[in-house]
C-alpha cells in the first residue's frame, strides 16, 4: 500500500525485506475505549404471582398459568407456600372431576411408550389428559428423574395434553404433596383424566395408589420367572395388569403370560371391593389394544360409582392425605427446631459409642423441645 511507513530499522533499499509497518494512532482517545463499565449481577428480587391472575387463567385453561401455579407449589420457600394454599383454596370447587389413574410398570414393561400410545388416544377421542410423575427424590443425592418429556415427544407436543416432570421434595409436605396438589390445580383447568406415573420403586407404588381412583400394572411376558419375583404386596395395589409388548412374535407369549397373571389374579385380595382386577394385553408400539385398556378403565369407573366405593375412596385417600400432611408437619417443626439441631449431633456420637441408650437419647431430645416450646 502507498504511504505507508517502515519502521527506522527498515533497510531502505530493501523495503520488501521487512513485513512491520508504522501507522498513525489516535490522537487523545476517549477513556471509554479502554474503561469498561463495571456490571454487577443482581438476583432478581422473588416474583410472587398474582393469586387473582392465576386464578382466572387456571379456570380459562391457560398452559402458561397453569405451569406458574404449579411452580409456586412446587417451591419450598415459606411465602410462597402461604400462596399456593391461598390459590388451591379458591380452587377447590372446581375440582374433582377428572379421572385419576395411576401406572406403574417393571424395568423395560415400555411404560413411558404405553402412557404417550394411552395419552394420545384419550386426547383422539376430545379428551384432556394431564401426565403428572412421582418420583420420590434420592437420599443419596436429593435428584430426581425428569425426563419424562424428552421420552414422550409426540405427546409433549399435543395441545390437548400436558405433561409436568417430578417435583423434588422439601420439608413442606414432599413429593406427596406436591403431587395431589398439582393433580387438583390440573382438575380446575378443566382436565377429564390425569395419569400419574411412577418413577423409581418401592415406596412410589404405594405413595402413588393413595391417590388415584384406577391403579395399573405394566408387565413384560414371561410371567414364570417374572411372578417369582413379583412382590405379592405390588400385585394387591393394581386394579388392572397389562401384559405390554403383544406384537410379533411375542403376541403369542403375551397371551400365554396374560392366563397366568389371571389365574393369579384369581387367588389375591382385589385392590378395590366389587372388582376382580384382570389382566390384559396391548401393544403400545402398535396402538394395539389400548382401547381395551380404556374400556376396562371407564368400566371400573362406572362400577365403582355405582356401588359408591368410588366415593368412598376418595373420602379416605382426602383423610389420610390430611394425616399424612399432619406428619410431614411435626417431623418438619422437630427436625428443623434450633435445640433439636443443636444436641441431635452429640446424642447421635453418644449413641453410636455406647454411652447412651437410644430410648433415652430420644427421650432426653423431646424433654429439650418440649421445654424450650414453653
Amino acid at each position: 500500500m502507498t504511504g505507508e511507513k517502515k519502521p527506522e530499522w527498515a533497510d531502505p533499499n530493501h523495503p520488501e525485506n521487512f513485513s512491520s509497518i508504522v501507522r498513525k494512532g489516535v490522537e487523545n482517545p476517549s477513556s471509554d475505549v479502554f474503561e469498561k463499565k463495571q456490571v454487577r449481577f443482581k438476583k432478581k428480587g422473588s416474583n410472587v404471582p398474582n393469586i387473582d391472575e392465576l386464578y382466572n387463567g387456571i379456570l380459562a385453561g391457560e398452559r402458561l398459568h397453569l405451569a406458574r401455579a404449579i411452580t409456586l407449589i412446587e417451591s419450598n420457600a415459606e411465602h410462597h407456600f402461604r400462596k399456593a394454599q391461598e390459590l388451591l383454596q379458591r380452587l377447590l370447587p372446581h375440582t374433582g372431576k377428572a379421572l385419576r389413574i395411576g401406572i406403574t410398570g417393571v424395568p423395560g414393561a415400555g411404560k413411558s411408550t404405553f402412557i404417550e400410545a394411552f395419552g394420545s388416544f384419550l386426547t383422539n377421542q376430545g379428551l384432556k389428559v394431564a401426565v403428572l410423575a412421582v418420583d420420590p427424590s434420592s437420599n443419596i443425592s436429593g435428584g430426581s428423574i425428569l425426563g419424562d418429556k424428552t421420552r414422550m415427544e409426540q405427546l409433549s407436543r399435543n395441545p390437548k395434553a400436558f405433561i409436568r416432570p417430578s417435583p423434588s421434595s422439601g420439608k413442606l409436605g414432599g413429593v406427596h404433596r406436591k403431587t395431589r396438589e398439582t393433580m387438583l390445580i390440573c382438575e380446575a383447568a378443566g382436565f377429564d383424566v390425569i395419569l400419574v406415573e411412577t418413577v423409581g420403586v418401592g415406596q412410589s407404588e404405594v405413595i402413588v395408589r393413595e391417590m388415584v381412583d384406577f391403579f395399573m400394572l405394566l408387565v413384560l411376558t414371561g410371567a414364570g420367572d417374572e411372578l417369582q419375583g413379583m412382590k405379592k404386596g405390588i400385585m394387591e395395589l393394581a386394579d388392572g395388569v397389562i401384559v405390554n409388548k403383544a406384537d410379533g412374535e411375542n403376541k403369542r407369549n403375551a397371551e400365554k403370560t396374560k392366563r397366568e397373571y389371571n389365574q393369579v389374579l384369581h387367588f389375591l385380595q382385589p385392590a378395590t371391593k366389587g372388582w376382580a382386577t384382570k389382566a390384559l394385553t396391548c401393544s403400545a408400539l402398535l396402538n394395539e389394544g389400548i382401547e381395551n385398556v380404556w374400556t376396562t378403565v371407564k368400566t371400573f369407573e362406572n362400577t365403582t360409582m355405582e356401588s359408591g366405593v368410588f366415593e368412598d375412596r376418595r373420602r379416605t385417600q382426602t383423610k389420610e392425605w390430611m394425616r399424612s400432611m399432619i406428619i410431614d408437619q411435626l417431623q418438619a417443626d422437630f427436625f428443623y427446631h434450633p435445640i433439636v439441631k443443636e444436641l441431635l449431633p452429640r446424642f447421635e456420637n453418644e449413641v453410636i459409642s455406647g454411652s447412651k441408650t437410644v430410648t433415652s437419647a430420644v427421650e432426653s431430645l423431646f424433654q429439650n423441645y418440649f421445654k424450650s416450646k414453653q
